[in-house]
């Protein structure tokens, strides 16, 4: 068919043409883009074509590959994997499988994985005696994320400050509405893509808004990044299936050495949402929260760690707090303490229009030893002593107001070296 036959047919007539050919994704496309892509196919019908996405077992033997474009949740574009593949290679759920694939027979209606090039972007031979996750050793952050990547933002300047992140870190960042704590997870994102380039950045954004989602989708872009989510229209067992399947993901590259971090937004609305599917046990909390339902959210928090033999899962979740609900209050108080990181943010500071919002005193990470060097340390608790003769917002406004006269931290903690020099 030429250009002007294909421009006379209907959107869903395309998506059918695409399909016979064998387009994945073609649901997605626009019109153009899916009148370029057919003429790309017709004009090499016999072309090998080469698929990626995350594998998805079934309890029958077989699985599929989901696509990040569906946000991993099965959709019309999946590709059968079948059980002969899956035992041939030791395929496991969340396992990242790149292709060949070929178009639907007579009679079936998914394409089919015909080859297999990479599993979790690795030969496949080199993954026949991997380890499991839960059989790695878990251990203390020793290796820091430097999140200082641009003099203006003064967020993440801070945080490596006061709450440094290591590698396999379990982060909360604590928070009432309207505080600025979405924007915060975006000036994380950006200072560990720009620098720490190897590192696999997944945005998982949980009954968020479909407008913070398209707008973190813009910010957050990379070779090794990539933004899930399930927006605040769509069912609690969506928000399950798609948070299992990342954390799938993150867990099979962390066993063959990868390092790994989930950004989620937020660990409250997804326990929320475990809570919903949850059957009933008949134990019920304050606040309405089976008594069961908060196991599975705590496995998916505790799945973050540094591991001796594989790699590292670093998982940082926002907290809601503050927001008239009994229900998230209970959710906080189960999950405190079981992170080694926390950083607080006030909503008395946000409402003075100061940014960020952060609560110092409240703030701090367990065996921060282990990230910064002794001198880094004595200068932070001589300056957290200083902090804490003033309130929270005189605090953070002081620190604001003196950072910003510096273009690095390393500049800041050396001229607080000469004053306190000097003043002796």
């Amino acid at each position: 068919m030429n250009e002007q036959d294909l421009v006379q047919l209907s959107l869903s007539d395309l998506q059918g043409q695409a399909k016979r050919l064998g387009v994945i994704g073609s649901t997605l496309m626009s019109k153009n883009e899916l009148i370029r892509v057919i003429e790309e196919y017709e004009k090499e019908p016999e072309k090998e074509r080469e698929v990626e996405g995350v594998l998805e077992r079934l309890p029958d033997g077989f699985g599929f590959l989901r696509s990040s474009k569906f946000d991993y949740v099965s959709g019309p574009d999946d590709i059968y994997v079948s059980p002969s593949q899956i035992r041939r290679f030791g395929l496991r759920t969340g396992d990242t499988v790149s292709g060949v694939i070929r178009k639907p027979k007579e009679g079936e209606k998914y394409f089919a994985l015909l080859k297999i090039n990479k599993v979790n972007f690795k030969d496949p031979s080199q993954l026949i005696d991997r380890n499991y996750f839960d059989r790695l050793s878990p251990l203390h952050p020793n290796k820091k994320f430097t999140l200082e990547h641009d003099t203006s933002v003064i967020s993440t300047r801070i945080m490596d400050l006061f709450t440094p992140i290591g590698k396999g870190q379990r982060g909360l960042v604590v928070a009432p509405p309207k505080v600025g704590k979405t924007i915060l997870l975006k000036e994380v994102a950006q200072s560990i893509l720009s620098n720490n380039p190897e590192v696999y950045l997944i945005v998982l954004l949980i009954d968020e808004r479909p407008e913070e989602v398209t707008d973190m989708r813009r910010t957050v872009k990379g070779q090794n990044a990539e933004v899930i989510s399930s927006t605040f229209d769509e069912s609690a067992e969506r928000h399950v299936a798609v948070a299992e399947l990342v954390l799938e993901k993150a867990k099979r590259l962390v066993e063959v050495g990868n390092d790994v971090v989930i950004l989620l937004d937020s660990i409250t609305r997804l326990a929320r949402a475990y809570n919903t599917i949850a059957p009933s046990s008949g134990k019920v909390l304050t606040g309405g929260i089976d008594a069961n339902a908060l196991q599975r959210p705590k496995r998916f928090f505790g799945a973050a760690r540094n591991t001796e033999d594989g790699g590292t899962l670093t998982i940082i979740a926002t907290a809601l707090i503050e927001t008239g609900s009994r229900m998230d209050e209970v959710i906080y108080e189960e999950f405190k303490g079981t992170g080694n990181m926390e950083m607080h943010m006030s909503r008395k500071v946000a409402n003075r229009r100061t940014f960020p919002a952060f609560d110092l005193l409240s703030s701090g990470t367990r065996r921060e030893e282990l990230l910064l060097n002794e001198s880094e340390l004595n200068k932070l608790w001589v300056l957290r002593k200083f902090l804490s003769s003033m309130n929270t917002i005189e605090g953070i406004e002081f620190l604001i107001d003196k950072i910003k006269k510096f273009k690095t931290n390393e500049e800041f903690l050396d001229a607080m070296n000469k004053k306190n020099g000097s003043s002796e």
